[in-house]
């Protein structure tokens, strides 16, 4: 077995090895996604959910049930890899925020798995159009979501704090004060902390 890393070689090519019962691929078709999925659940917890699960335990529990169920995935390109890995990801984090209304006994927090499917969905092209060209053919959003992962590998990269920052700005769309609020800053710090992160992030990406 050689140590070639997740993304050597096309994401059709990783499918077509897996369907042709090559373990070894399998394993290195999710390691390539395990980012990604990672800063989409962190995106969906929101300040709530984050204290109460780990997005780490959601994501390892979504690529077991990938791994136990790719034999039902029916399709042969990266895009719709990666619309059934957000899929599964979304059914475990209904789950939790559930899970969580109902110890809360709020009724009223009825969780919508139609709602969390598309804010993940969201999250994904919110991050890949940081890389990829914003357009509204169903080729640019499939490119969009694929860039997603490129870039999700290089946020892994960074200090806690710079992917903070750029989770809480970008996916959740928070104020710099209210980013303040939660890191304990002030907006000022805040914005110049962003402004390192996507410098950082940056010179991440020109490494490829």
């Amino acid at each position: 077995m050689n140590d070639s890393g997740p993304f050597d070689l096309p994401a059709a090519d990783l499918i077509r090895r897996c369907r042709c019962g090559e373990k070894s691929a399998l394993d290195q078709l999710f390691q390539r996604y395990r980012h990604y999925l990672h800063l989409l659940a962190e995106a969906q917890l929101g300040r709530t959910l984050r204290t109460k699960c780990d997005a780490s335990d959601i994501v390892q529990q979504s690529l077991l049930e990938a791994y136990r169920d790719f034999n039902g995935f029916q399709g042969a390109q990266e895009a719709e890899l990666l619309a059934w890995l957000r899929q599964i990801l979304a059914h475990n984090l209904c789950n939790e925020a559930r899970r969580f209304a109902a110890q809360q006994r709020d009724a009223a927090r009825e969780v919508s798995l139609e709602h969390v499917r598309a804010g993940v969905d969201q999250s994904s092209l919110a991050l890949g159009r940081c890389l990829a060209a914003d357009g509204p053919t169903p080729s640019s959003i499939a490119a969009q979501h694929e860039a997603s992962v490129r870039l999700a590998e290089k946020m892994a990269c960074l200090p806690a704090n710079y992917q903070t920052v750029i989770v809480l700005r970008v996916f959740e769309g928070l104020s710099a004060e209210e980013v303040a609020q939660r890191m304990d800053s002030t907006a000022g710090a805040v914005r110049m902390l962003q402004l390192r992160a996507l410098t950082a992030l940056r010179a991440e990406l020109a490494k490829q």
